[in-house]
């Protein structure tokens, strides 16, 4: 088996892709693509590589069906310069592999990230752990980045003065704010990143992140771009319905025929109703 060398990846290797106001991503190094995937699944019974449709088609089919070994195969290694906070929703997806920079031993950069003024807005009065769609007007929200900001420069003070005393950096870095920005390499497979992508590319996961991982996929794209355009299609731009969503969408098309006899619950109502009818109305966009 070959390795795999994708020219568009190469490209892009160690190239620097800005986020937020401070950051970016880079691909250090990535290993297999689309056709590691293909020669992966069709190992079993020896066949090469065929056709770029055949090959298309038989991505599309591991994905809808979850065969997800093959994806496993191609792995791709990120530099990351993100917020803490950003990097502690990151660290909930516990298939990845990294190495962060450690304040133990390094001085922290006054490097800290403040939102852009559009970004600035109230808690949502229907989402607990999200903002309101609409943003602060221009006054109020440059006052809150000005307090950010101010909360941030007494906060490295601080810090600076500690270490400049000779207190251990592990303890002078304590009462850094998770705006302070850090930076990791972050190593996952192609099968893990998906799940990333599925759930940090999702309109309810915070903005920040979902500007990572956008650039992220991106970047992914360039290495294993059958891949990414059949999770597109099939994950991404796809709803997975409950088995009353999928009666209720039957009665809907009535497609009486095809409901069981047995199937004899209530039509949706209330939260239930609310949130089958968001899936019918969902489809993310990159």
């Amino acid at each position: 088996m070959a390795h795999c060398i994708v020219e568009e990846a190469e490209a892009i290797l160690d190239k620097e892709f800005s986020v937020l106001d401070k950051g970016f991503v880079r691909l250090v190094d990535y290993l297999g693509s689309d056709e590691r995937v293909v020669q992966a699944a069709r190992v079993s019974y020896g066949a090469g590589t065929k056709s770029y449709r055949e090959d298309a088609a038989l991505i599309d089919y591991l994905l809808r069906n979850e065969h997800t070994s093959p994806f496993e195969q191609v792995v791709l290694t990120f530099h990351i310069k993100l917020p803490i906070f950003v990097a502690r929703q990151m660290i909930r997806h516990r298939t990845a592999r990294l190495n962060e920079i450690s304040g133990r031993y390094s001085v922290m950069k006054d490097d800290f990230y403040i939102p852009a003024p559009e970004d600035v807005a109230l808690q949502s009065s229907d989402n607990k752990q999200g903002r309101a769609e609409e943003p602060l007007a221009p006054e109020a929200a440059e006052a809150v980045r000005n307090l950010l900001a101010l909360g941030q420069k007494e906060s490295y003070d601080d810090y600076v003065r500690l270490v400049n005393q000779g207190i251990a950096r592990e303890l002078a870095r304590i009462n850094l704010p998770l705006s302070l920005y850090t930076e990791w390499y972050w190593q996952m497979d192609l099968h893990n990143l998906f799940h990333f992508f599925k759930l940090r590319l999702d309109a309810h996961a915070q903005k920040e992140i979902r500007v990572y991982a956008r650039v992220m996929f991106d970047i992914t794209r360039k290495v294993a771009p059958r891949c990414c355009e059949s999770f597109e299609r099939h994950i991404l731009g796809g709803v997975r319905f409950s088995q009353e969503e999928l009666l209720e969408l039957k009665r809907r098309l009535k497609m009486e025929r095809d409901l069981d006899t047995r199937d004899s619950g209530e039509p949706l109502s209330g939260k239930a109703l609310e949130r089958f009818e968001e899936k019918l109305r969902s489809g993310r966009q990159l």
